[in-house]
């Protein structure tokens, strides 16, 4: 297991029974693994006796909706809903929850919510370069899998679980084993003996693996297949070791792409052998969404920090790319989405070369 200071975990727990209302916040574009340690937190708080939810900062994507299946309905809120509810609900709160990102600027929406709220905050993580000044108590290490990973670890080491995974409370085995899952692409990546040692400790806690791979790997609509086809015939490969692939709108469009439709198309390129780094850009509403993932041995994510003002892990990051006239000098910027492709290709040769 990751090394966490047991002083700081018993103050944390000290802290949440000194609390009324405590909510937590996600990073923007919530995925499998914020939705999954968010909601597992909520459960332990909430069997607490503690007024508890988990504030989304944006709708979920249909590969990982089904986690608000098992969850109560008053456990967690979407921003989109009530803007307003969820600027109350921060000022209100007695302690702040930030998972999964490393700051509160991560947050999206809820940013500036969470930036001026008067409540301790406390950080649960597994990214590079915590902002550790805006936290009370920091848990985070990028040598776990997730921050399901580094949640369930943090909640055994609290008095009412005892280190026994069967004593998590309500759904929270399920909502872990998910996110933990999501993130390590079903232990393709990110994978550490902790990561296992979770695995088989969620296991005997009860969790369905198969039901839970049946939701997230085999429930997905035809236009997702449709699509992939698509871009793995337009896919670009460099002699360098890499590859390119560009979503555009009118793809997107097309193909009747919604979120989460071309969840792990980036990994696809790195079954190849002569495949060190696989880029994939999905052009959104003025800018286009960036993935970068890797071997080990090239970094995705100082490719991802020099060309798409982006970051995250060693092999898995991500970041965008704008399109337009630039007015801030510290974004990257293409004149039009039909540049993105040369900007892409120019910067893998130069990355590589």
């Amino acid at each position: 297991m990751p090394e966490i200071d047991r002083e700081k975990a018993i103050s944390f727990h000290d802290m949440a029974l000194a609390a009324g209302k405590i909510t937590v916040a996600l990073h923007q574009h919530p995925d499998g693994d914020a939705a999954g340690c968010a909601l597992a937190m909520v459960s332990y708080l909430r069997s607490l006796g503690k007024e508890a939810a988990a504030l989304f900062p944006d709708r979920l994507d249909n590969t990982v909706s089904f986690v608000t299946a098992l969850a109560p309905k008053e456990s967690f809120a979407f921003f989109p809903d009530s803007p307003a509810a969820a600027e109350k609900r921060v000022a209100e709160s007695d302690l702040l929850l930030v998972m999964d990102c490393n700051s509160c600027g991560r947050t999206g929406n809820l940013a500036p919510f969470l930036e001026s709220a008067k409540a301790p905050k406390v950080l649960v993580d597994h990214h590079l370069g915590p902002v550790e000044e805006e936290f009370v108590l920091t848990f985070s290490t990028p040598e776990v899998s997730s921050a399901s990973e580094m949640t369930y670890w943090l909640l055994l080491m609290m008095p009412e679980i005892q280190g026994d995974p069967g004593k998590l409370p309500g759904k929270s085995a399920e909502l872990l084993m998910t996110g933990m899952t999501t993130d390590t692409n079903n232990f393709a990546n990110s994978t550490f003996p902790s990561t296992l040692e979770m695995a088989s400790g969620l296991l005997s806690a009860g969790v369905d693996r198969d039901a839970l791979l049946e939701r997230l790997y085999h429930s997905c609509r035809e236009s997702r297949l449709r699509a992939m086809g698509c871009m793995l015939e337009k896919m670009e490969v460099f002699p360098e070791g890499a590859a390119l692939m560009i979503m555009t709108m009118e793809e997107r469009e097309r193909f009747g792409i919604q979120d989460g439709d071309t969840e792990g198309f980036v990994n696809i390129p790195l079954e190849m052998g002569s495949v060190r780094l696989s880029v994939w850009l999905k052009e959104d509403e003025g800018y286009f969404r960036v993935s970068v993932r890797s071997k080990k041995g090239t970094s995705a994510a100082r490719m991802a920090a020099l060309y798409f003002c982006g970051g995250g892990h060693e092999q898995a990051s991500g970041g965008r790319l704008w399109i337009g006239e630039q007015d801030d000098p510290a974004r990257k910027w293409v004149k039009s989405a039909k540049d993105a492709l040369e900007y892409a290709e120019k910067a893998i040769r130069e990355f590589l070369g």
